[in-house]
């Protein structure tokens, strides 16, 4: 399976910053064809970005969605008008989603769900605090994140799904985890989808690790068992960072 760096900008960059920004990565990497690479903007550029990304290998991602693809829901966004835009792939239950606006498990499974439904490829994002894995819980918390998140899914549905592990302590902290630590969580991780479905069906998952990668620890974290790509936060918005990044891949 092809390996995937997902570029999460989180909320920054005017449309001009993003159009400068993605127009450097495709002139410095468009041909690179080890490594899948797709960019999520904010909202208001994804039109503008999937302009220059046209005829390119690059995938166009989207940072949330909601769980309905129509309707009276106040500044929300659909998963249709994210199709409609160009979108192919929907980052779904990040951390910081979960601890500033509410997201439960419950309503991360309805966005899976409205997402593979809408032919978008969901980003399923999970990952322990640091209280829950002094604790001792971090095996706990993921299998109660991936079983309440994939429920109702069946394994056609998981064809072409990513799950994402992010570590909470280490997202935006400048604290990675060590190669030992991503290597159990992506081994658990692989173990439980092939338990609740079948080998095939979780070989078939891309695992990501994401929480403060670097130009300088990536290629480490590309070598550990299980790790079929990264999420890269604050490094991507970095043209040059990103690019050593994705091409440690080598």
């Amino acid at each position: 399976m092809q390996t995937l760096a997902v570029a999460n900008w989180k909320m920054n960059g005017t449309i001009e910053e993003s159009l400068k920004l993605v127009t450097e990565l495709k002139n410095k990497i468009e041909d690179f064809s080890l490594v899948e690479i797709a960019v999520a903007p904010p909202f208001t550029a994804l039109y503008s970005v999937q302009v220059v990304l046209q005829d390119t290998p690059f995938k166009l991602a989207a940072q949330n969605m909601h769980w309905e693809s129509e309707g009276a829901y106040t500044g929300e966004i659909s998963p249709a008008f994210l199709k409609d835009v160009g979108c192919a792939y929907v980052i779904i239950g990040h951390s910081e989603r979960r601890r500033y606006f509410g997201e439960t498990d419950e309503t991360v499974n309805r966005k899976i769900q409205e997402a593979i439904a809408s032919e978008l490829i969901p980003i399923f994002c999970i990952g322990e605090t640091a209280e829950e894995r002094r604790s001792g819980k971090m095996e706990m918390v993921l299998e109660r994140q991936i079983k309440k998140g994939l429920r109702e899914l069946h394994m056609p549905d998981l064809k072409d799904l990513v799950i994402a592990y992010e570590p909470v302590w280490a997202i935006g902290t400048g604290e990675t985890a060590t190669t030992a630590q991503i290597e159990q969580a992506h081994q658990f991780v692989r173990d439980l989808l092939a338990k609740g479905y079948d080998a095939p069906t979780a070989n078939g998952v891309r695992l990501l690790y994401g929480g403060s990668v670097t130009p300088e620890n990536s290629k480490t974290i590309f070598q550990v068992k299980n790790v079929d790509g990264v999420l890269v936060g604050s490094a991507s918005l970095s043209a040059e960072k990103f690019v050593k990044i994705v091409r440690s891949k080598e």
